[in-house]
């Protein structure tokens, strides 16, 4: 067995603390909520105080798919918010689509192509673009509003990356419509087949699929909720539903009617991209009156007059703003937010200072700058209860762009790795890889990347193979300064490691234990010892939890 491996397990007791700490990761119960008050409408300032290195390598945790060294000095230089600003002003990245728009998925070797293609270009996009911010926000809303590979294929999965990446920082309302129309989430949730039983169409029926997860899933919830969050009960103490099962039914009939623009052929993808338009059918919409969740829909209305009225319906609805405030917070900073931050954000997301609902940008910029996302940018100064897990993907990520990779690692010339419990674009159901409400075994606190701490995902990340991995990929990534750190001495081989991944503030005991082992660590060059020891300790819980 590798020397590695014998020192990672031996000290074993470093990983199953990663849940000790997500038991910190609670909402600050104790702090006063007049302490983060705010006007409507609008984000507190934050103090105009110089930013130091440590708190502008926190804000790259929360904004990217990884610090690096470029990134946290021009957030350094920037400020905060103009760093914000300037990344809104970023033109919009995409993935080109264009290798697999045309193959035919029952041929073995050009299905493998199209999923080696996808794999490349989604870490690709992860670790090298510009827009870092856009993509970690598409990132974010991609595993709320769901649509996987596993059903709509490689090119499907790509071109709704690109969707969302064009949606990102617009308004949450014309993300409703335009995802209603997208191509690859009517084939996800089936609603290009969804038509109403006619004299037409004796055969049909209204598909649900769609309209229950809009609503569940996408925009308001199963139960009622008050602007910071929390539930709203009947006199009973029982939970209100926000909705009921003749909703569903009803939006599913206001829902019919809509069919891919053009005639495609079964291998060509490309109709994956542009929008689903209103059937001319008139049999495949349903023109009869309704009524969802209060709002009557009148005879002889057209399918795209009914989504309008159901982006309103659904964009005025109580629920709405604190649902995709908690959401976006989670994703981005804190899994467990109090109900104070998700009030402040909320009420951006209904009013941004200027009459306006939904507005992306003024919400993004809600969570990033509140009081309660900044206030650890001083060490020590944050609440211990406050945080969120590295994701598999974002642990990932994070460690090649630390070591400055501009490409997805392979484990072989052509096969991107993926971590084992997060597949990119891939989950297996459209209730994505967790659930925001997921809570900590043996608690009430939110913690929903723990969910994907297996242990195979652990395993996977104390495994032997990096400097393997990292070699294969050539020039795509840079290891030198860390075999070079490592040959000059342990003491600067764990300052580099603190520095590149630690905010400069790696923990004692982690930075003694890598002096310890250094001696001993597995390999054969300096390359692979750094890489080795580099590995584990980035498999620790220090670096395995955003405080």
């Amino acid at each position: 067995m590798p020397t590695f491996l014998r020192l990672s397990r031996a000290r074993a007791w470093l990983i199953p603390a990663v849940l000790l700490l997500a038991a910190g990761c609670s909402r600050d119960a104790g702090q006063p909520a007049e302490a983060f008050s705010a006007s409507a409408g609008q984000v507190k300032p934050v103090a105009t105080t110089p930013v130091t290195r440590y708190a502008a390598a926190r804000f790259a945790d929360q904004v990217s798919f990884g610090a690096t060294p470029e990134l946290v000095a021009e957030i350094q230089a920037k400020g905060f918010e103009r760093w914000i600003d300037d990344q809104f002003a970023l033109p919009v990245s995409l993935i080109d689509t264009s290798p697999i728009a045309v193959y035919d998925d029952q041929i073995r070797e050009q299905a493998d192509f199209a999923y080696r293609h996808a794999g490349q270009a989604l870490y690709k996009s992860f670790l090298d673009v510009p827009d870092q911010l856009r993509r970690r926000v598409s990132w974010a809303l991609s595993q709320f509003v769901v649509a996987s590979i596993a059903k709509v294929q490689p090119y499907g999965g790509l071109s709704y990356s690109n969707f969302l990446q064009k949606q990102a920082f617009g308004n949450y309302g014309e993300l409703i419509r335009a995802v209603t129309m997208n191509p690859a989430m009517g084939v996800y949730l089936d609603n290009l087949e969804n038509r109403p039983t006619s004299d037409e169409c004796r055969w049909c029926a209204p598909n649900e699929n769609y309209a229950r997860e809009l609503m569940q899933l996408f925009t308001l919830g199963v139960v009622k909720l008050n602007l910071d969050g929390t539930i709203q009960r009947d006199e009973t103490g029982k939970p209100v539903e926000t909705y009921s099962q003749k909703d569903v039914e009803e939006l599913a009939r206001a829902l019919t009617g809509w069919r891919m623009d053009g005639n495609f052929d079964r291998t060509d993808y490309r109709r994956y991209d542009g929008e689903l338009i209103p059937d001319p059918w008139r049999a495949a919409h349903d023109r009869g009156a309704k009524v969802v969740l209060g709002r009557s829909f009148p005879a002889g209305g057209e399918a795209r007059q009914e989504l309008d009225t159901i982006v309103s319906v659904l964009m005025t609805h109580q629920n709405i703003a604190p649902f995709v405030s908690l959401r976006l917070i989670q994703h981005l900073v804190t899994s467990d937010p109090s109900p104070a931050y998700i009030a402040r954000v909320a009420t951006v997301f209904r009013d941004n200072g200027q009459g306006v609902a939904g507005d992306m940008k003024a919400v993004v910029k809600a969570v990033l700058l509140d009081p309660e996302a900044r206030r650890g940018d001083q060490p020590g100064t944050d609440s211990p209860q406050f945080g969120k897990m590295r994701e598999p993907l974002l642990w990932y990520t994070g460690l090649m762009r630390g070591l400055g990779c501009k490409r997805g690692l392979k484990w072989n010339a052509v096969d991107v790795i993926n971590p084992p419990s997060q597949r990119p674009f891939d989950a297996s159901s459209v209730f994505s890889y967790y659930l925001p409400t997921d809570r900590a075994p043996g608690s009430n606190l939110l913690a929903p990347e723990q969910r994907l701490l297996t242990s195979e995902e652990l395993s996977w990340r104390l495994r032997g193979g990096l400097n393997d991995e990292v070699k294969r990929a050539g020039t795509d990534c840079d290891p030198s300064a860390f075999s070079r750190a490592f040959s000059s001495s342990p003491s600067a081989f764990a300052d580099l490691v603190s520095e590149r991944y630690f905010r400069g503030a790696m923990p004692a005991t982690l930075r003694q234990n890598l002096i310890d082992l250094a001696p001993t660590t597995w390999g054969n060059t300096p390359d692979d010892k750094a890489l080795s020891l580099l590995q584990f300790a980035l498999a620790t819980p220090y670096y395995g939890v955003i405080r």
